[in-house]
């Protein structure tokens, strides 16, 4: 049913969906390169590379736990996608100590980087920035939790730059913290059942996991399109 300007519903604009296609090639492509390089492994070590994985963690459970959490927040600090840590520790602990190791650790590598930018770069950010730095205030300021967990959800975007984009601007940081945990959380679960699914070789988790990264991908798209609409990002 169209308006009374005549235009179409976005889900008939084809514009819509080379936009959804354009918001989710490059997770898409993340989840291949994850799986592909699966593969390789598979194929160098032979069919018990999965065995021998599980083995050698259930033996050193605890060390192997407490070592992936600052690795992952090391890694994150230096800009690897959160969602690679995530695939890896649910290769190596399953869905659900894969979820609670790689959630830590991406968490630390978010208060890590934040906490850097503002001691470090905030002043001299906001005084070369000027005009955008103020725009970028303005928007985090008003909506600290709402933009915050809007922006995580997005299967794009880079997780270290809104990191230090905020660590320069006057967000307050309890809410972007926690927004962010909230935000890491569906796409942090995601590639950790892919990645469990890939370790047991079960198809139906990866089918799961396929699926629940098109809900999230979809869900994503419509927020974009609200943020590019201006009902969310006015002020930037």
């Amino acid at each position: 049913m169209k308006d009374c300007s005549g235009a179409r519903p976005a889900w008939q604009d084809p514009r819509a969906w080379w936009g959804a296609l354009g918001v989710l090639w490059r997770p898409a492509l993340l989840v291949v390169v994850l799986l592909g390089g699966q593969l390789v492994l598979k194929a160098v070590l032979g069919g018990d590379a999965a065995a021998l994985l599980e083995s050698v963690v259930a033996r050193h459970q605890t060390l192997a736990e407490l070592l992936f959490v600052p690795a992952t927040a090391a890694l994150c600090f230096l800009g690897v996608p959160r969602q690679v840590p995530a695939y890896a520790a649910g290769l190596a602990f399953g869905l659900w100590g894969g979820t609670v190791v790689s959630l830590l650790g991406v968490v630390l590598g978010c208060i890590a980087s934040f906490y850097w930018a503002r001691l470090v770069a905030q002043d001299w950010a906001q005084r070369r920035l000027g005009t955008r730095m103020a725009r970028l205030d303005r928007f985090l300021a008003a909506n600290p939790f709402s933009a915050t967990l809007m922006l995580r959800l997005l299967p794009v975007g880079n997780n270290l730059l809104l990191n230090l984009l905020a660590g320069v601007s006057a967000v307050a940081a309890g809410p972007f913290l926690l927004a962010s945990l909230l935000g890491y959380l569906p796409q942090t679960l995601v590639f950790a059942l892919i990645g469990a699914g890939t370790r047991v070789d079960q198809q139906v988790m990866l089918g799961l996991g396929a699926a629940l990264f098109a809900i999230s991908g979809a869900i994503g798209f419509v927020l974009l399109r609200r943020l590019r609409a201006g009902r969310y990002g006015a002020a930037l």
